[in-house]
């Protein structure tokens, strides 16, 4: 995945003001990514417990940072955010002549395996990186108790569950926060038909497309807001299911709508198609008319200083950008597909928004325009 980092303080996330004797863990994000539209501030309860809500961020378009203060999230006000009570208990860190007796401890909760990833350890003077993701934390030190960890130039692999450790002897304790990042999750399969990726051509073929496979949280609020699809897909835990809202006899049978699911399968051998998900573009997608075979879509783009648009370019410009257009355009995987915002008639001939598909059409078929990405 590529980095579009890019502003300093994108996500700023505080946790609790506990006063001077607290330590306060908060995870601060910081790249083209873009707070949620509902983002909000929520009461602050006076006592010193902390509570770890999930953050919710996209890549932005702009670069107006979103606060949210929060000890207790008030969850009427945004379902993508939802509090994690974990108390941190220390009210008083004992300090040595030379400077902090503690460390701080973060790390990432890796999906599927409940696999912990160390990212920083700090004890207070000194602080040192582990993994990728290491490369891009540090310490926010905004006062002496402070034990924010901020990343720089987030990406989609970003999101998922961290954990901060005070290690302090026998009174060692832990906060836990998860980050989300606002976007949308699409159905791939590849021009050769359905069902033909193992799981690690899935992981694959979302991360070529600008995406990478959706977790079941993301398929889970996709299929809240209407999407339904007959089609089984790998996701990022190694399950296999789809997303139903109108139950019928050709897709799994007229039982209750729901995620359907064909359980965890062998990751080599098993083949289905690919759940993705992708976030808002720190770019742009625009339409290049024409009847153009698929190698002229590729020069037009280049002639405006731009490229061939991915399938998760296509359908971020859709979500965030309300990008809406009634011709078929020429993608990157040679596929050639649409945007609509507004259904109406002779334009895809569905009810619903979405992104239609003509398929895999000959690359030397000249008869679609194409949409084109630009940074």
């Amino acid at each position: 995945m590529t980095d579009r980092g890019g502003w300093t303080e994108g996500v700023r996330f505080l946790e609790a003001s506990g006063g001077p004797g607290s330590l306060v863990p908060t995870l601060t994000a910081s790249s083209h990514r873009q707070c949620a539209p509902r983002c909000r501030r929520a009461e602050q309860d006076k006592k010193l417990p902390i509570t770890a809500p999930t953050i919710s961020v996209k890549r932005p378009t702009s670069n107006r940072p979103c606060w949210a203060d929060s000890h207790h999230a008030r969850q009427d006000q945004s379902p993508l955010s939802l509090p994690l009570p974990s108390p941190l208990g220390l009210r008083h860190l004992p300090q040595s002549p030379g400077g902090p007796s503690y460390k701080v401890r973060w790390s990432k909760v890796e999906p599927g395996d409940l696999r912990e990833t160390p990212i920083l350890i700090t004890n207070g003077l000194h602080a040192r990186g582990y993994g990728p993701l290491g490369g891009r934390a540090r310490m926010r030190r905004g006062h002496r108790l402070d034990a924010s960890l901020v990343i720089a130039g987030v990406r989609l692999e970003d999101e998922g569950r961290y954990r901060c450790e005070l290690i302090n002897g026998i009174e060692d304790e832990s906060v836990a926060l998860t980050l989300r990042l606002e976007g949308v999750v699409f159905p791939y399969q590849p021009s050769r038909g359905r069902y033909q990726f193992n799981y690690y051509e899935a992981k694959q073929a979302c991360e070529e497309q600008d995406g990478r496979l959706a977790t079941y949280a993301q398929l889970y609020q996709a299929w809240t807001e209407g999407l339904d699809w007959c089609n089984a897909g790998w996701l990022l835990e190694g399950s296999v299911r789809y997303p139903v809202l109108t139950a019928r006899a050709p897709c799994g049978g007229r039982g209750r709508p729901g995620i359907r699911s064909y359980g965890p399968r062998d990751r080599k051998r098993d083949r289905y198609d690919a759940f993705c998900f992708t976030s808002a573009l720190s770019g742009h997608v625009f339409f290049v008319p024409g009847r153009l075979t698929l190698s002229e879509a590729h020069a037009a783009c280049r002639r405006r200083g731009a490229m061939v648009a991915k399938v998760g370019h296509l359908y971020a410009a859709w979500k965030f950008s309300g990008l809406d257009q009634c011709d078929g355009g020429w993608l990157a995987d040679g596929s050639v597909r649409f945007p609509i915002t507004t259904p109406r008639p002779r334009c895809g001939g569905l009810p619903d928004p979405g992104v239609r598909s003509f398929g895999f059409p000959r690359p030397q078929q000249a008869a679609y325009g194409t949409y084109c990405y630009s940074e």
